[in-house]
């Protein structure tokens, strides 16, 4: 018989805002966190936007001395681990006595250590790297970090299937509760602003010049963003037991790798993961309130995914948006954030919006709730993620109810 999992800490850092409750205040009201990129020198590249975290101190979140040993990536997973643990209670307690787990996911790891190493050595020579950049960069590091600076000894995973690694980090989180591997769960993913990123995008005419239009019929392309975005999960058991807060229950997932197409999505394939979730979660398609999108912005990507929730759902017009419309998309953090954006949306009632929709695309016939949030009962809701290579991902979330 499977154990009820319930999500009881929120953590994000995003580009329009840090800790649960800025973000989800600044989700509803619409607000693009979609700026001009500082981080490096865009004026040789076809555009100039994108979704950097610009008010993110880590120094509030660890000393200063290890802040200069870990990259920017494991500094936002970092921050979002703690702002978890501090909303589900656990901030002050010792997590070494419990089995707890790190799960983790990412796309370009602690990529602005890999691009100063290049840099370093097309300018000087391999000579001048710095020792600790080539310890940084490993992806592995990013949940080690995470752990060390928890003090955390169990389970530490890192999953790099890059948009949708933030979903098969909070997947694998379940199954470790499900198998009596672990007590708690700190998961969720992270991605700094990375220059190879932003300019493989552009280079793939994939980004928007201006703003991200996900469904609308003159979309443009998606944004580049960053940010981390990390969940507390526990058994019912657990969380009644000391009175955590419960924002939703993760009933199960669904996984599937088409191998169809490097970077194009594939119809059938994004339509039987949705269905895999819903059935490995026992829910059938007419009790799903809300369905946050994947959404990036692009052509390909927006057209497949709203075949795939017209196949999935039939006639019923089931309420769908797209955060990346607001946050640019934040590569492996990106399905961990929307994860949270369902929490929130399934406590509270509101679906956010997507925002700067203006004509309707017959080939995105859904109901992407268009500029404005939505005060609608949210009793279930999917989050999908989906990546390259036809890495597809959708968790199922519920409305707690005790029983």
């Amino acid at each position: 018989m499977k154990k009820r999992i319930v999500i009881t800490g929120l953590g994000v850092v995003s580009s329009i805002g840090i800790g649960k409750d800025e973000f989800w205040k600044n989700l509803i009201q619409g607000k693009s966190g979609i700026s001009k990129v500082e981080s490096f020198d865009t004026s040789k590249h076809f555009t100039h936007n994108g979704g950097e975290v610009k008010d993110f101190k880590p120094e509030e979140f660890m000393n200063k001395k290890k802040m200069g040993l870990i990259g920017r990536a494991s500094q936002l997973a970092v921050a979002a681990a703690k702002l978890a643990l501090k909303d589900s209670g656990l901030e002050k307690k010792s997590l070494k006595s419990q089995r707890t787990a790190i799960c983790m996911g990412t796309t370009g790891g602690e990529s602005q250590e890999i691009e100063a190493m290049d840099a370093t050595w097309a300018n000087k020579s391999h000579e001048h790297i710095d020792s600790m950049s080539v310890i940084q960069y490993p992806v592995n590091s990013i949940s080690s970090n995470v752990a060390l600076e928890l003090k955390v000894e169990g389970i530490t995973r890192m999953f790099t299937t890059a948009c949708a690694a933030g979903n098969y980090a909070i997947g694998y989180g379940y199954d470790l509760l499900q198998l009596g591997k672990a007590d708690l769960v700190i998961a969720g993913g992270t991605d700094a602003f990375s220059y190879l990123a932003f300019t493989g995008f552009n280079q793939l005419g994939a980004v928007a010049p201006d703003k991200c239009q996900p469904f609308d019929k003159n979309r443009k392309g998606m944004l580049v963003g960053e940010g981390a975005g990390v969940l507390v999960l526990e058994t019912l058991e657990s969380a009644l037991e000391r009175n955590a807060p419960i924002y939703a229950e993760l009933l199960d997932y669904g996984l599937s790798c088409d191998a169809f197409h490097m970077t194009n999505p594939n119809v059938e394939g994004v339509t039987k993961c949705m269905q895999n979730a819903l059935k490995q979660s026992g829910v059938a398609s007419e009790s799903v309130d809300y369905v946050c999108a994947h959404g990036t912005g692009t052509r390909n990507n927006d057209k497949t995914e709203a075949q795939a929730i017209n196949n999935v759902f039939g006639d019923k017009r089931v309420a769908v948006s797209s955060i990346k419309s607001m946050l640019g998309h934040t590569m492996g953090a990106a399905s961990a954030i929307e994860t949270i954006a369902c929490c929130l949306a399934v406590n509270s009632g509101i679906i956010p919006p997507t925002i700067n929709f203006e004509t309707p695309d017959p080939e995105c016939a859904i109901d992407c709730v268009p500029n404005t949030a939505r005060k609608q009962k949210v009793d279930v809701a999917l989050n999908n993620g989906f990546a390259f290579g036809g890495n597809n991902s959708c968790l199922v979330l519920k409305k707690y109810e005790r029983r």
